[in-house]
């Protein structure tokens, strides 16, 4: 780790945040601020600013003009700063992880491995520096006709609270990369993270200016952000809801939207898988950061020849889940990442014990003195599931998995497509036609055959239905970030 802390004092959360505009941290509070709060123990770590519309315009336009001359430096160029961030990211990974940790809930170990994953997005980014910026098309002797890459100019992306670094990343550095600005509005559960990066951008030498970070609500900040004039393209990580509404303000201006939206991963066993492994990548893909994953197994399908045995094996595995705080030596599991979130998954979960559902182990707050404060849920597994209830139709987002007995390849393949999502699937089968089969059937962006995530950057994550419009990573999300240019040039007679 480098000598110099992204903030002051003990190098976590020891000075207080501010609105990150144009190169320059703003301590503004005239506009309202929000409390950031560990969810371990639900104290209040660090208050941040809102931004105003006015601290929203400063920003868009130092980010119009900073892009204007970023646009006009080379791929070469502008790989090499990002490259400088990369590195400064493992340089500072420790006390980044220390902060997702804290404001997010997420174990050390496991925000030890996002930042590797927002080093990874990077990695993805440079790697274009020597792309086909364009083509040249076939057309009359003595002519040129040339569709040209261009930039979009001005990116606003508002970001989720469950991976405030790796999506950070994911969207800054192609959007960067491609020549463009963006401007950033992290979620008000977890804006210490982005400030954080928005400094390590700076010192890593990306130009004032083109990078901005502003903290506040979707209601104010968010909309004078994606409806200023100026911001030519919105993307976005987070809920259906939220996404829906991203959609509606920004019809009239007619530009680029990509979302990334909620999920209801089915994980699909078949009666030939392999079990020992359909087990435990069943239970880490559900208990991966307390299950607040969009790509999370949110409902497993069992064979019914499996049911139980498999019942059994992820009961134990999950009664041996001890969450702990997150900075534990050893922490496996945390918080979730507020008591409105506890809440909610506690409210499904009630409803559907009351639907005729069974708990298998968990079912609630943890027992003890460690468990009284902050945002704890047991690991919690339900049988007596059927496809209609609840609990395997609405994401969850949270450590509760439900299992659901099936007989047929037809009968859960309508199962799982009921849904009006369609991001992420599992199957697990040793048939390679079957999963050949399910992945051309099932109405997902993602399918995965006998293994889990996460996605990797040069890929493409991307949701059907109400899951999403565009999508992140690989070639084609980093598309995305670019506009065309045709141009027909007469040079000969």
């Amino acid at each position: 780790m480098t000598s110099t802390a992204l903030f002051a004092g003990d190098g976590l959360l020891g000075s207080t945040p501010a609105n990150f505009v144009a190169g320059t941290f703003d301590p503004d509070t005239s506009y309202g601020t929000t409390d950031v709060v560990n969810p371990s123990d639900g104290t209040v770590v660090a208050t941040v600013p809102h931004a105003s519309p006015e601290v929203v315009d400063r920003a868009v336009q130092a980010a119009a003009t900073a892009q204007k001359a970023w646009e006009k430096r080379s791929h070469l160029d502008r790989a090499a700063v990002l490259e400088a961030v990369r590195v400064s990211l493992g340089d500072h990974a420790e006390e980044l992880a220390r902060i997702l940790a804290v404001e997010q809930g997420k174990p050390l170990a496991d925000a030890l491995g996002e930042v590797g994953g927002a080093q990874n997005f990077f990695d993805f980014a440079i790697s274009q520096k020597y792309r086909a910026v364009g083509e040249m098309v076939a057309t009359d002797p003595g002519h040129s006709l040339q569709v040209r890459e261009t930039p979009i100019g001005v990116v606003a992306a508002i970001l989720p609270w469950n991976f405030p670094v790796a999506i950070f990343a994911r969207k800054v550095a192609p959007a960067l990369m491609a020549g463009n600005a963006i401007v950033v509005k992290p979620s008000g559960l977890t804006p210490v993270s982005a400030l954080a990066l928005a400094r390590l951008l700076q010192e890593a030498g990306v130009p004032d200016g083109l990078v901005s970070v502003l903290c506040g609500n979707g209601r104010d900040t968010g909309n004078a952000l994606i409806t200023h004039k100026d911001v030519g393209m919105v993307t976005m990580t987070g809920s259906t809801r939220g996404g829906r509404e991203i959609i509606k303000a920004t019809a009239d201006k007619i530009i680029p939207v990509s979302l990334e939206l909620g999920g209801k991963a089915p994980f699909i066993i078949f009666e030939d898988a392999d079990l020992d492994l359909a087990v435990q990548d069943a239970a880490d893909a559900r208990l991966w950061n307390s299950g607040q994953v969009c790509t999370c197994n949110e409902v497993t399908y069992v064979h019914e020849s499996l049911h139980d045995e498999f019942v059994r094996r992820v009961a134990e595995r999950f009664a041996a889940v001890t969450p702990t705080n997150p900075l534990t030596p050893g922490c496996t599991m945390g918080p979730l990442v507020a008591e409105r979130e506890r809440v909610k998954v506690q409210s499904m979960l009630d409803d559907a014990v009351a639907a005729g559902a069974v708990v298998e182990t968990g079912g609630g707050r943890p027992e003890g003195a460690d468990y009284a404060d902050g945002a704890w849920l047991a690991p919690t597994l339900l049988s007596g599931v059927t496809s209609d209830m609840d609990i395997a139709r609405e994401e969850i987002f949270g450590p509760v998995l439900p299992v659901v007995p099936f007989a047929t390849e037809d009968e859960v393949v309508a199962a799982a497509n009921s849904t009006d999502v369609g991001l992420t699937a599992y199957v697990y089968t040793k048939d390679l036609a079957r999963s050949m089969r399910l992945m051309d059937e099932l109405e997902f962006g993602e399918v995965y055959v006998n293994q889990v995530g996460p996605e990797k950057p040069q890929g493409f994550h991307t949701g059907w239905k109400t899951s999403g419009l565009g999508g992140d990573d690989g070639a084609h999300g980093y598309d995305k970030y670019l506009r065309r240019k045709t141009t027909y040039v007469r040079y000969a007679r």
